[in-house]
């Protein structure tokens, strides 16, 4: 059993030592051919087409998906599909990347010269410059390893995973030329905590219209207090005759003052409210309001007026409401 288990470790190390050179010598050949293919798609007016069979299908499709979240318009094209008719997908503006290691896939062959007809340029992803897809395409990026990981040199291993690198290596170079900011990034990441960090806005979560608790400064207490519990945010802000907003009034503050005298509660909402209170506008980011709550001294707030530059509280942000959405 413990001969087993040695086995077993020892073929996992070599896979990994194996992948990892592979992956190591492609330094090398990160030169000026490699730079011409990256130029062409920074050139390209169209889309990069991906296009690969079997286990270099399912890599390219992870290219393809890099690329297109990275600033780079790409899609997959399957090569059999292509063949029955998705080749109307390609224009002649179009940079076509045909992955094979050994260059000589039926699939991907086939289709090669009618892109050329097509008129799209292709770059091939190969082991093999002197194959059918090395010699027939305008760019030639080598991806070629010296063995695979696979005991029987049959299930791609070593060369899938010098392509998905080297796929990255075509991404990132790509991305940097492109001058690629993370604004960028979440832009096409809407969904992710990264989209919601910079492309959420305050107008985007606050509670406005019939949600936003606003009341007069001569409003009485009591009739605050139940403007606050009916909205079930725990605060209200105050506005004067012409709308403008000078101040907060919170449950805290209610029952602060409860405790010294019942009286208060006949009294104008004016006399008690917090008259300076942090506000911030609704084109700020979500997570500046979130800041600005967190880092308020002496403890943290939980509500936070939205107050637009004419000065009226068009609405009311609440800490919950940040948490909800993922602002962090």
């Amino acid at each position: 059993m413990s001969l087993h288990t040695s086995m077993i470790q020892e073929k996992a190390v070599e896979t990994l030592d194996l992948e990892a050179q592979a992956v190591a010598r492609l330094k090398e050949r990160i030169d000026d051919e490699f730079e011409a293919a990256v130029r062409a798609i920074l050139e390209c007016k169209a889309r990069v087409v991906v296009t690969g069979m079997g286990k270099s299908g399912h890599v390219g499709r992870k290219i393809a998906a890099t690329l297109a979240s990275t600033g780079t318009p790409a899609f997959f094209m399957h090569p059999a599909e292509a063949f029955h008719g998705d080749l109307g997908m390609v224009t002649t503006d179009d940079i076509v990347i045909a992955i094979s290691n050994s260059g000589e896939s039926n699939e991907v062959v086939n289709i090669l010269s009618i892109i050329h007809r097509i008129g799209a340029r292709i770059i091939a992803m190969c082991g093999r410059r002197k194959s059918q897809l090395g010699r027939s395409a305008d760019f030639y990026i080598d991806i070629g390893v010296e063995r695979e990981a696979c005991p029987l040199g049959l299930a791609p291993t070593s060369s899938t995973t010098a392509t998905l690198a080297m796929g990255d290596a075509i991404a990132m170079a790509l991305m940097e030329a492109r001058d690629f900011k993370k604004e960028d990034y979440a832009l096409f990441h809407p969904g992710g905590a990264l989209g919601r960090k910079l492309l959420l806005t305050v107008a985007n979560v606050m509670h406005t219209g019939e949600e936003n608790p606003v009341v007069s400064y001569n409003t009485t207490a009591k009739d605050a207090l139940f403007v606050m519990t009916d909205k079930g945010l725990g605060a209200a802000s105050v506005v004067d005759a012409d709308g403008k907003f000078i101040g907060l009034v919170t449950d805290g503050i209610i029952r602060r003052a409860l405790a010294k005298d019942y009286n208060f509660l006949d009294k104008d909402v004016e006399s008690i409210m917090f008259a300076t209170p942090l506000t911030i506008t609704p084109d700020k980011m979500a997570a500046a309001a979130l800041s600005v709550m967190e880092k308020h001294q002496p403890r943290p707030v939980t509500v936070l007026p939205v107050v637009d530059e004419t000065g009226i509280p068009v609405g009311i942000v609440h800490l919950t409401d940040l948490l909800r959405q993922g602002v962090v």
